[in-house]
C-alpha cells in the first residue's frame, strides 16, 4: 500500500503547476539561499549607506530601533529619498520586490513570458525581473 501512495505523490507533484508548493526541494533551498542573499544585500546597502552618509545615519538612529533589513520596506519619507541616491532607492526597491515574489511563491519567474529565470542568472542578479531573452528584448526596444 505504501508504494503505491508514493505512485500517487510522485504523480500529482509532476503534474503540478510550477507556481505550487511542491516545487522541488533543490529549488526551495535555492529559493532560501537567494532570499537570504537578498536580505544580505539589503542590508549591506543600508549599513553602506549609514556609514558614508551623515544625513542617512542621523535619519536612522532618530527612527524606533529596528532591524537594519526592515528598515528599506518602511515608508520612505522625502527627506529619505533625497539621501538616498536614485541607484540604491532603485535597487532596494528590486530587492524588496524579490523578497515579495519570494513570499507569494513567485520569485524566480520571468516577469513577462513567466519562464523559470536560469539558477545562473538570479544568482548573479537575485533580483532579476525576467529572463535574459526577455531582458534583451526590452533592451533593444528602450535603445
Amino acid at each position: 500500500m505504501a508504494g503505491e501512495k508514493k505512485k500517487t505523490t510522485e504523480s500529482v507533484a509532476k503534474g503540478s503547476p510550477r507556481r505550487s508548493a511542491s516545487k522541488p526541494k533543490d529549488w526551495q533551498s535555492f529559493v532560501e539561499e537567494m532570499e537570504k542573499s537578498l536580505l544580505e544585500l539589503k542590508s549591506g546597502i543600508i549599513e553602506t549607506l549609514i556609514a558614508g552618509n551623515k544625513d542617512f545615519k542621523e535619519i536612522v538612529e532618530g527612527m524606533d530601533p529596528k532591524d537594519f533589513a526592515d528598515i528599506a520596506s518602511d515608508d520612505i519619507d522625502r527627506k529619505m529619498i533625497e539621501v538616498i541616491g536614485s541607484q540604491e532607492l532603485k535597487q532596494l526597491k528590486l530587492i524588496e520586490s524579490a523578497l515579495t515574489r519570494i513570499s507569494q511563491g513567485k520569485y524566480g519567474h520571468c516577469i513577462k513570458c513567466e519562464k523559470r529565470i536560469p539558477q545562473d542568472r538570479l544568482e548573479a542578479i537575485p533580483y532579476a525581473l525576467m529572463c535574459v531573452g526577455c531582458k534583451a528584448e526590452e533592451e533593444r526596444r528602450n535603445r
